[in-house]
């Protein structure tokens, strides 16, 4: 039996221990409390300061990222590689499609690249395979539960996946760190266990507990939405209510905004309830239960902003011609292979099943929702004279080319450490699945139209 094997069985039988014999553990909570000083804008990780300092471009871009573990994060990672080859039409500074991103909305494996690219940029392409896609992380984090001095730890399992994303990933960066000219937003989503809340990790969310996210940590709050609920335990936030500022206030304008909308009437109770002085502590894990896209964040910041118009007047933007969302999905459906016999499932494969329905069944809701949404803010922020085009531009598995591709890559696992193969597989995936894509070629195309008219009127 081979050795990862064999550790992958002792990792499971010191889990099934911990469940019977009942051990708990705590949440190390680091997350600062908020004074009342005056922080200049240019300090602040969020929505707001983030997007004011990023230069206008000729379109809104918005990327999201699903979960899904190593091959979310190389799914998406192909995604910017083709979006940095990709140059704009008729640009006289060869200005690459990936520098119009204004944000990247990420949850569970998707955060990881979402995350690294916020922090490096273009170094990415040169550091993020070796770093995390063909390194064997999940190797080096059973190694790390199989040493005897951790199993008297009162920390658990999340608290090593921390130091260890830390210690080779993230290098202990914190959200100050984040905020760099012309980067996008980055938006690391998680999901409160206690109340069902989607929790992003900015400055807006932390004003809602009274905390400073500037020394937050990248890696704790990438822990935080790649947390499987059992398998990890949850990141601790401390809740530091009641403050003086203002959060409460703008949840309360909010309201104002979406009378008619239960969903994001829920949403806005279930944040209002940290205020509360029944709400010492956030119990954060997988993002991807509340959101396996990514895409309810955007959702949720232009609805609760008062729509399109009222979002861009807030992050000091002028209207542009197109509004673009590119969504990836690295979402498979493994479950498939129940149906080719009549023998009983593993317990592995019934959580698989379980989890691909739950997930694909929420996603064609997010998905249905976003792009009735993007086409009412295209419509919204339109005049006679100035038409917005919105374009929601899907990659996922089911876009490749023939069922036989279509299969091989729903058998690729939910993992943290994939084969190199299947990680060159994805990489190309992401990159093909998104240049064939044919909402992508009809934006390139429009950019294209858009530059030769202009050229005509200026002669």
């Amino acid at each position: 039996m081979p050795k990862l094997q064999i550790i992958k069985i002792i990792f499971l039988l010191l889990t099934l221990s911990t469940f019977i014999t009942g051990c708990s553990s705590y949440g190390v909570i680091n997350n600062e409390k908020q004074n009342n000083r005056y922080k200049p804008i240019e300090s602040v990780y969020s929505i707001q300061s983030v997007l004011e300092l990023k230069p206008q471009g000729r379109i809104a871009l918005v990327l999201t990222f699903s979960g899904g573990g190593t091959r979310a994060a190389a799914l998406a990672y192909g995604v910017l590689l083709e979006l940095r080859d990709t140059k704009l039409p008729h640009s006289k500074t060869e200005t690459r499609l990936l520098d119009e991103v204004d944000i990247i909305s990420a949850v569970s494996g998707g955060s990881f690249i979402a995350a690294y690219y916020g922090l490096n940029g273009n170094q990415t392409f040169k550091d993020f395979e070796k770093v995390m896609l063909k390194k064997d992380i999940e190797d080096e984090l059973i190694s790390e539960v199989l040493n005897p001095l951790s199993w008297f730890s009162d920390t658990g399992r999340t608290q090593m996946a921390i130091q260890l994303y830390n210690t080779t990933i993230f290098k202990d960066a914190t959200f100050a760190d984040l905020k760099k000219p012309g980067r996008p937003l980055i938006l690391i989503n998680a999901s409160d266990l206690a109340n069902g809340a989607r929790f992003s990790f900015t400055q807006d969310y932390f004003d809602l507990i009274c905390s400073d996210i500037s020394s937050f940590s990248v890696a704790k709050a990438v822990t935080a939405s790649s947390a499987v609920p059992v398998v990890f335990n949850p990141v601790v936030l401390q809740n530091f209510q009641p403050c003086k500022n203002n959060a409460l206030k703008k949840l309360s304008v909010s309201e104002k905004y979406i009378k008619d909308n239960l969903e994001l009437q829920q949403a806005v109770h279930s944040l209002k309830e940290y205020a509360s002085n029944n709400y010492p502590f956030l119990q954060l894990v997988d993002g991807g239960i509340t959101d396996n896209l990514g895409l309810r964040a955007i959702y949720e910041a232009i609805q609760f902003a008062g729509g399109p118009k009222a979002f861009l007047r807030k992050m000091n933007k002028k209207s542009v011609d197109h509004i673009a969302v590119i969504s990836v999905d690295a979402s498979t459906q493994s479950s498939q292979n129940i149906r080719m016999t009549n023998k009983s499932p593993t317990i592995q494969q019934s959580i698989d099943a379980m989890s691909d329905i739950q997930i694909h069944r929420y996603n064609d809701a997010t998905l249905q929702l976003f792009k009735n949404s993007l086409t009412e803010w295209g419509n919204q922020l339109s005049s006679p004279g100035h038409v917005v085009q919105p374009h929601f531009i899907k990659i996922n598995f089911n876009e490749l080319e023939t069922q036989k591709e279509i299969n091989e890559f729903n058998q690729i696992p939910t993992r943290l450490s994939l084969t190199e193969p299947d990680v060159a597989k994805l990489i190309n995936a992401g990159r093909s699945l998104l240049k064939n894509n044919l909402e992508f070629q009809m934006l390139l195309q429009e950019l294209d139209d858009d530059e030769s008219i202009q050229g005509k009127s200026n002669n």
